[in-house]
């Protein structure tokens, strides 16, 4: 474990490497800035926005073999150092960016080239802004922030780079997912 001097006490910081063998447990969580941070289960709306986006999103890339889709808790290592491991709810790896042909045992140690993150009610503005700066930070080159509640999806090329869309605007995976474009209310059909 690395350490970290806080208000006169030293904190021990978790590593990627810690974390994933705490995965085995079963056990939701991320690590930010090698602070552990466990997340309860998602609930029943969130799973099926998140599997709904998964299933468009990886129909498309098999159809065009543009490379591997992830689904809810798989961990990327976004920085060292501390470490941060994100978990997308959904995320994409392009082809040319893909390292190996078989996906690690453990963490992606690459950003993804799009992160999806579906909203839950209990989720804080504040965790989620600090979630899309994570990803951006380490290189995705887009992030879907999902929001049931309105039936709307924001899109973040960067922190100053955002659009809204609404359930009758298209969502097109631009030139990160080349090809992909749907409906807003698709995903919440």
């Amino acid at each position: 474990m690395i350490t970290a001097a806080k208000s006169g006490t030293t904190e021990k910081l978790m590593t990627a490497e810690e974390a994933f063998e705490l995965s085995t447990v079963n056990r939701r969580f991320e690590v930010v800035k090698g602070v552990y941070r466990e997340m309860s289960p998602a609930g029943g709306q969130h799973g099926k926005v998140t599997i709904r986006i998964a299933f468009l999103m990886m129909e498309h890339v098999q159809q065009n073999n543009l490379g591997e889709v992830t689904a809810a808790e798989t961990g990327f290592i976004l920085s060292r150092r501390p470490d941060t491991v994100r978990a997308a709810d959904v995320a994409f790896i392009s082809k040319a960016r893909l390292q190996e042909s078989d996906p690690p045992i453990g963490y992606w140690t690459i950003a993804p080239d799009l992160a999806v993150e579906v909203i839950s009610p209990n989720e804080s503005p504040d965790d989620i802004q600090e979630k899309i700066q994570d990803y951006l930070a380490a290189g995705t080159r887009m992030v879907w922030v999902v929001y049931p509640k309105t039936r709307s999806v924001t899109v973040y090329r960067s922190l100053r780079n955002v659009k809204v869309l609404r359930e009758d605007e298209l969502l097109s995976g631009e030139d990160v997912l080349p090809g992909f474009e749907r409906r807003v209310s698709e995903i919440f059909s």
